[in-house]
């Protein structure tokens, strides 16, 4: 069973804006930091997101700063991650994923990764 399960991708038009949902099963993840990664074929995993355990702390790659933001709700096991101001290059398939701390995210060190949700930016 895949403890983390991705929602709420698809395609949008440049300048709109989606909200990913990131569900956990099986498990609670209110200890790990939480994150978000895409990747687009023939390219390399890249870090988007990261909220920490306590949902207080936040890191964003340069890419998505000002334009997404990552939140969590425990009680629901869930983390999220608005995004507007969308771009065609913004087009991948989004992971999130479970970690030790935010550093290690960022590092792309995850404990758990979920199988992704599409995201197709396009007019």
């Amino acid at each position: 069973q895949v403890p983390l399960v991705e929602s709420g991708g698809g395609e949008v038009q440049p300048g709109g804006s989606l909200r990913l949902s990131c569900a956990a099963s099986g498990r609670t993840f209110s200890g790990n930091a939480m994150g978000w990664f895409r990747q687009t074929p023939g390219k390399e995993r890249e870090f988007v997101a990261a909220i920490n355990w306590a949902g207080d702390f936040t890191y964003y790659s340069d890419s998505v700063k000002g334009r997404f933001t990552i939140s969590r709700d425990s009680a629901k096991n869930t983390v999220y991650l608005q995004m507007i101001s969308l771009k065609p290059e913004d087009t991948a398939v989004y992971y999130c994923a479970a970690g030790i701390s935010t550093a290690t995210l960022r590092r792309g060190t995850a404990t758990y990764r979920g199988q992704g949700t599409q995201v197709t930016v396009s007019s």
